[in-house]
Formats: C-alpha cells, sequence, structure tokens
C-alpha cells in the first residue's frame, strides 16, 4: 500500500504546526507526523508567547495568516505590552497562555484542516534520491512519499538532558529523543553541530508565601495578537509575580559549581547568551547581589507556576536548597527540577531563504534545528518553509520576506546569511528598519502578500483594507481640521505643553509627544463625531494607527528611502555567478566565506561578517557597475 502526500511536516511543535497548517491551507496534500498528539504545539519552556520583538513576529505571522496569534488570544490568562515608556517601534505584545488549553486549541484547528492528515509516528529516515528528498520511513517501518519534506525537529536529535551527574537521553522530559536522522543527514553531506537550552523548576503554588512577593497584572484594553475582530478569550485572567535571589541563595549556588554540568565540563556545546541559568548569573555578574525573579501561572485551573529566571542544570539538591533561601519559597515543593539539554542543529548557512536545504531539492529545515531558540522565531520559520514546500510541489515564484518588510526576514536572512554560534534569538535592535516594523501595522505590512498568495483569506484582506481607509480618511481629516488657540487652551495647561500663539492644523497639535487622539475629543466635538464613526471594536486600533502614522512620519519616511537605497542591491544576481576562490582582488575570509554561502545577490553579501565595502565595490565593478 502506498501513501503520497505533497508535503510531509516531521515535527509537530510551533515550526511543524504552521509549517503543516500554511501548506495544507494552500491546497497541497499535507501529512503532519508527530510522536504524541497530545503534545501538539507544547509550550516547552515558559507557558508565555511574545515579548521583546518575539511579539512582532507573532503579529506578523497572524497578518500572513498563520494561527499563533489566534491561538494565543483563545488561550491568554494575561496579556502586557512591553516597552510602553519607549516609541512605538519598541512596543512589545506578550501574553502568559494556559498551557494545556493551547495545546488542545492547536491540536483542534490541525484536526479540522481541509487537506491535513495526521500520523504519530517518529521519522526514522528522509528517503532521497539524485539529491531530491521524496519521503521519510517511520519506526514502524511504514514508508510515505510525498514531493517535499519539512523537518522541524526541536531539541529531539540525539536529545540529552542534565540534572546535576544525572544524564537522560530525552527529546524533552519524559520524551524520548530521535537516534539516526543526524547521521544520515550528515552522510548526505549537511554539516550538524551540537547546541544547549535549559529550563528552570515548576513549582506547586500551594507551597509559595505569596505576601513575599510583588503583583504584576496584565492589561485590558484593546490589544491582541490576531488582527481578526472575530478571536476573544473568555479564561480567567491571573497575575504574574517579582521577587529576588539573595545573597544566601547565591552561596549555596556557589558552592554547587563544581556539580554544574556547564561548569565541569559534562556539557561542551554553547548555551543561549541572551537566557542564561542562575548559575551563568551568579558568575558573569559577580558584583549583583541579587537578581530578578519571574513567577508565571502556567494555566487558569492549575497549581503549577514556572520560575522564569531561574534556568538550572546544577544537581536537584542544590536547585531546592538554593530556592528555600529565598523567603517566599521557605517552604517549597516543586513539580519538577530545571534541566540542561543538548540537541543536534543544522549549520543555517546550508539552507535557502526560502529554507530550502540547499544541496537536497524539496528537504526543508525550520525551528530549532535551524540554531535558534524561542517558540515565535520557530513558528515564522515553519510558516515560511510551509509556503514554499506548497509553491516547490505546485509551481510559483518563492515566497521570501525582505529585511524592511517583516521581522521574519530579517531571522531568515539573518541565519542564511550569518549563520550561528549560539542559540539565535529575535530582538528589535537585530532589524535595521525597526521602524518599519511596529507590531501595529503588520498587516498592512502582510497580509495583502498573503492574500495574493492564497493563505490569508478575503475576510483578513477585507479588514486591513477597511483599516487603511478608516486610517487614510482620518489622517486626511486632521490635516485639514483647523483650530482654534481657546480651543485647547485649557488641555495645553493640563498636560504642560507650551500655549498656541495663532490658530494651526490639528496634524501639528498631533505632532505634539504629550497630545493623543482621545485627549483632544472633549475639545473638539467635530473630531469626537469623526473618531465615534470607526468601527467599535476597531475604534482604539485605528485610532492608534493614525497617531502613529502623523507622530513617526518624518522617520517613517527616512527609514523608506534608507530601505529603498539598499533595495537596489538586491536587484544584483550573483549567485553561481563567480568563483570567488579565484578573484585575487577579494580578501582571503571574503573569498573563503563567499564561496561557503554563494549569496543570491550583492546586499545579502554586504551582510555576510566579514565581507568589507571594498569586497562588495570589487564585485560591483565585476558585474559592470
Amino acid at each position: 500500500m502506498k501513501f503520497n502526500y505533497d508535503v510531509i511536516v516531521v515535527g509537530a511543535g510551533h515550526a511543524g504546526c504552521e509549517a503543516a497548517a500554511a501548506a495544507a491551507n494552500l491546497g497541497s496534500k499535507t501529512l503532519l507526523i508527530t510522536m504524541d498528539m497530545n503534545r501538539m504545539a507544547q509550550m516547552s519552556c515558559n507557558p508565555a508567547v511574545g515579548g521583546i520583538a518575539k511579539g512582532q513576529i507573532v503579529r506578523e505571522i497572524d497578518a500572513l495568516g498563520g494561527y499563533m496569534g489566534i491561538v494565543t488570544d483563545k488561550t491568554a490568562i494575561q496579556f502586557r505590552m512591553l516597552n510602553r515608556s519607549k516609541g512605538p517601534a519598541m512596543w512589545s505584545p506578550r501574553a502568559q497562555s494556559d498551557r494545556m488549553k493551547f495545546s488542545e486549541t492547536w491540536r483542534n484547528i490541525l484536526e479540522n484542516l481541509p487537506n491535513l492528515f495526521i500520523w504519530q509516528d517518529t521519522v526514522s529516515e528522509i528517503l532521497v534520491e539524485n539529491a531530491t528528498v521524496y519521503g521519510v520511513r517511520t519506526a514502524l517501518n511504514i514508508e510515505f512519499r510525498s514531493k517535499a519534506v519539512i523537518l522541524t525537529t526541536g531539541t529531539f536529535l540525539n536529545g540529552l538532558i542534565h540534572v546535576g551527574a544525572v544524564q537522560l537521553p530525552a527529546g524533552r522530559i519524559s520524551e524520548p529523543p530521535v537516534y539516526g536522522l543526524t547521521q544520515q543527514l550528515q552522510q548526505l553531506g549537511i554539516r550538524s553541530d551540537r547546541m544547549k537550552t535549559g529550563t528552570p523548576v515548576r513549582i506547586d503554588a500551594r507551597s509559595i508565601d505569596f505576601s513575599d512577593l510583588t503583583e504584576q497584572p496584565g492589561e485590558n484594553d484593546f490589544k491582541k495578537f490576531s488582527y481578526l475582530d472575530t478571536v476573544s478569550c473568555s479564561l480567567k485572567q491571573l497575575s504574574c509575580w517579582t521577587l529576588f535571589t539573595n545573597e544566601e541563595c547565591h552561596e549555596v549556588l556557589r558552592q554547587g559549581l563544581a556539580d554544574s554540568p556547564l561548569y565541569n565540563g559534562q556539557i561542551k556545546s554553547i548555551g543561549p547568551r541572551y537566557c542564561p541559568s542562575i548559575e551563568t548569573k551568579i558568575i558573569t555578574f559577580a558584583d549583583k547581589t541579587r537578581h530578578q525573579l519571574f513567577l508565571e501561572p502556567e494555566g487558569e485551573n492549575t497549581r503549577e507556576y514556572y520560575l522564569n529566571g531561574f534556568s538550572s542544570s546544577l544537581p536537584f539538591r542544590i536547585q531546592m536548597e538554593a530556592l528555600t533561601k529565598i523567603p517566599a519559597f521557605k517552604n517549597i515543593h516543586i513539580y519538577r527540577p530545571g534541566y540542561a539539554i543538548e540537541y543536534d542543529f543544522f549549520d543555517p548557512t546550508q539552507l535557502t531563504h526560502t529554507l530550502e536545504v540547499k544541496s537536497i531539492h524539496n528537504l526543508f529545515f525550520s525551528g530549532q534545528i535551524n540554531g535558534t531558540t524561542g517558540y515565535e522565531e520557530a513558528a515564522g520559520q515553519g510558516l515560511i518553509a510551509g509556503i514554499n514546500a506548497h509553491i516547490n510541489c505546485h509551481g510559483g515564484i518563492p515566497f521570501t520576506l525582505k529585511r524592511d518588510e517583516a521581522y521574519i526576514g530579517v531571522l531568515i536572512d539573518d541565519l542564511v546569511t550569518k549563520g550561528v554560534d549560539e542559540p539565535y534569538r529575535m530582538f528589535t535592535s537585530r532589524a535595521e528598519y525597526r521602524i518599519l516594523l511596529r507590531q501595529d501595522d503588520a498587516d498592512m505590512r502582510l497580509t495583502e502578500k498573503s492574500y495574493q498568495l492564497g493563505l490569508a483569506d478575503k475576510c483578513r484582506y477585507d479588514l486591513m483594507i477597511s483599516k487603511r481607509q478608516y486610517r487614510d480618511e482620518l489622517i486626511r481629516f486632521i490635516e485639514n481640521y483647523s483650530v482654534k488657540p481657546e480651543q485647547v487652551d485649557a488641555l495645553f495647561k493640563q498636560v504642560e505643553t507650551a500655549p498656541l500663539n495663532h490658530g494651526c492644523k490639528l496634524v501639528e497639535i498631533l505632532m505634539r509627544p504629550q497630545i493623543s487622539l482621545n485627549d483632544l475629543t472633549h475639545s473638539l466635538p467635530e473630531l469626537n463625531a469623526k473618531l465615534s464613526q470607526l468601527p467599535l471594536s476597531r475604534r482604539e486600533e485605528i485610532i492608534e494607527a493614525t497617531e502613529i502614522a502623523i507622530k513617526y512620519s518624518g522617520y517613517i519616511k527616512r527609514e523608506k528611502l534608507i530601505a529603498a537605497k539598499i533595495d537596489r542591491l538586491e536587484n544584483f544576481n550573483i549567485k553561481d555567478k563567480f568563483n570567488y576562490l579565484e578573484i585575487q582582488s577579494l580578501s582571503t575570509e571574503a573569498r573563503q566565506k563567499l564561496q561557503k554561502i554563494n549569496p543570491q545577490t550583492i546586499a545579502q553579501a554586504s551582510r555576510i561578517p566579514g565581507i568589507s565595502p571594498n569586497d562588495i565595490n570589487v564585485l560591483l565593478v565585476l558585474m559592470g557597475r
């Protein structure tokens, strides 16, 4: 019996779920293979989605027609907008989710998608012939044929958990690792390496003294992840809590360092710089007498809490003793200790911008297999891999996003151009055009692209078009509406901004940082009437989009000009046009790196570490420019 599909997705983590959904929704007959159907889109680490730059990625996924934003909104038990004190380019949405309901909601979506089929098993072999993938073989010795395969293996390839001297082969706690795939891919010429990540203890809330903690409630305004106005949450909203370690806690940790796998040579792979273990913190920041911790609820009805900031691979005894030195935890009971996990990944410079392996046609990698960390980075890659696997099967132009179009574009370009030497995590600082990549306008940037592709549906597209129309009409009103000084004098005194000496257009008033449109509604009845005409369910979203477009118009225009200049270099295709090793006018480092990566364009070449402006000038001369 033959089992034939267009696309096979291996692994049902955040990358695999988005990849399978995208391919199926575009029309490909898709098979999603997972080791455990009860753990789809498992939140293996903290029960949260979004955060600095990650929240922007989730809004981009939603704008493109993916599901992470929808699932998060439906299962959120807290929502907050981070970085409100900074400009809107830095605002980043973040939500706590009910971990069990998050996975359950994803499974319900996937099981009901047309064209999507699910199989519970472990993939043991990728089937390749003439440098082209044609299917997979599973542990049950069943062969599934396909035109494309997407690997989203997370931390399962040769996964090894560390808790002190104890080592457990596992992909996650209590889940078996996957053996054989790394070795097979190495034999096919694909370079691999090892990485490490970790997770902290899970605590029983009944053993916590909350009177010693500082409450961190969520927000209840209009903001959420999905742009759809039909998505909402009915779950009880819960607080997070903050606390600090102390010197007594640190002393216990220091005494246990000899038994730390990170410091006794037991772990040899590289861990994440930006999410260090507690033992790394007390060494790297030896002058600090305390470190902040965040206690996060795992769900609406569970007593389980996640201790953010206390990731550790120390022996269980050391973790427990250190925690009991914190007053709120003096009677602590935990469900399981923190642990570190080592796993295999593959150098992402071996991929194209579509996330297809350069040396094997129709084989795609996405997620932690590419050296990234984080649910959001994985989901963004999965969406792009799923789209392009479908395109490879049915024809069409490869779908990629540029650095000035999306954080997802920045993420993938960084991976395939620069590679990774530690688990890659997205930050706003990685994006040179972050004023253009704000969380508020991901739908304006991306929904039309996805609609033309066939992924975003007409309902989503129409919502975006109407939002743009309402915003632009409101901007025109603001640019043409005249205001007299006496209309706003009282407000200006209240917010302590300089008074008007003469009448002016409303747009000039709104340019003042102290003034918002909502502030002006009591002073300007015509404005209030105009805002009242906006659809109630989306009114605040449209008002915010209008204000940002006006207040930051100068910055936005300048960044668009810069992006346009750089974009011209993206038109100079140089892939396969040179034997770089023979170009003596290039530096030795440039020859070696250009030969290894074989960049698609001049612009991509310019972003490779070690490539100088002089090297780029040499290539431009050789191109006749």
